[in-house]
């Protein structure tokens, strides 16, 4: 049984945000998702824990959280009732910004930084600190202030230093990154379709006409990530899934997701996710309400 609700926001399509500031001492909202993107920040949570696709983690004092469109999500946790924390939610509309005002130059960092939300983005302390001041202040600002101050939020954190990707790749079903390159779109469309088999760099290369050491740099370049780290990311991704939604043995999991033997899947997946592929099933039930 698996306890996910779909989440009617509050949101009205007349108005372009809704931000509502609660303080509280339990999470409880069960895992949820929606239309609407979500910038969550909270002060004073330590001891509770974030899940954001399949991402579980403790989270500390302070933390600024973007959740995409229709990525699940919730926090849990229920402290103790002397530990006042103040959550603030900034929810708008995905169409808030038009798509073609997406693809203009001057905002192609929020245009980045919207497709990584769809795998959720935690930023960093530094940065988080430095916002905090705006977001508790937002509300008092009203009508065309309000949105341009909105906008201007949106545009520090897409330039930030060192935000988080928290999910993996291939959790959720929604996520459209585009490379503006047809050899790596290509590539990773081949990984999606069979990461469940061997894979080579070799094999990728030559279906985009490329020598080894050439696509090895491309790869890098596009991609920001290697081309090994992305095919285990993949393959970690569909694992999680099935770890999530299936009754399926670790050992199956581990060979329909394209590792060799299980204890290699075991290594990785404990490398990646700080957590055993077991640990990280029953946490994941534990915290969601999901019984597998």
């Amino acid at each position: 049984m698996t306890r996910l609700v779909k989440e009617i926001t509050t949101l009205t399509h007349e108005d372009c945000f809704k931000i509502t500031s609660r303080v509280k001492h339990r999470f409880d909202y069960p895992l949820h998702y929606h239309e609407e993107f979500e910038l969550n920040y909270i002060e004073n949570g330590r001891g509770a824990h974030r899940v954001i696709g399949n991402h579980i983690h403790d989270i500390e004092d302070v933390e600024l959280v973007l959740v995409g469109s229709n990525l699940q999500h919730a926090w849990f946790g229920e402290l103790p009732p002397t530990q006042k924390v103040l959550e603030i939610t900034l929810q708008f509309h995905k169409d808030l910004f038009e798509d073609k005002l997406l693809k203009r130059n001057q905002l192609g960092f929020i245009r980045q930084m919207f497709d990584k939300s769809l795998r959720g983005i935690l930023f960093s302390r530094e940065t988080t600190l430095q916002i905090a001041p705006r977001i508790k202040a937002l509300h008092q600002k009203h009508a065309f202030d309000s949105v341009l101050e909105l906008f201007s939020i949106l545009h520090d954190l897409s330039t930030s230093r060192n935000m988080i990707s928290l999910s993996d790749p291939t959790f959720t079903s929604n996520e459209s990154h585009s490379f503006k390159s047809r050899r790596i779109e290509t590539a990773f469309e081949y990984m999606r379709q069979n990461f469940d088999k061997p894979i080579s760099l070799s094999d990728v290369a030559k279906l985009v006409h490329m020598t080894d050491p050439a696509f090895s740099r491309f790869f890098k370049d596009r991609a920001g990530i290697n081309f090994i780290d992305s095919l285990t990311d993949i393959r970690l991704g569909h694992a999680s899934r099935l770890l999530v939604d299936t009754t399926q043995s670790i050992g199956e999991i581990a060979f329909h997701s394209g590792f060799n033997n299980i204890s290699n899947f075991n290594r990785i997946f404990k490398k990646k996710k700080n957590i055993t592929p077991k640990d990280y099933r029953e946490h994941y039930s534990t915290s969601t309400g999901i019984y597998i």
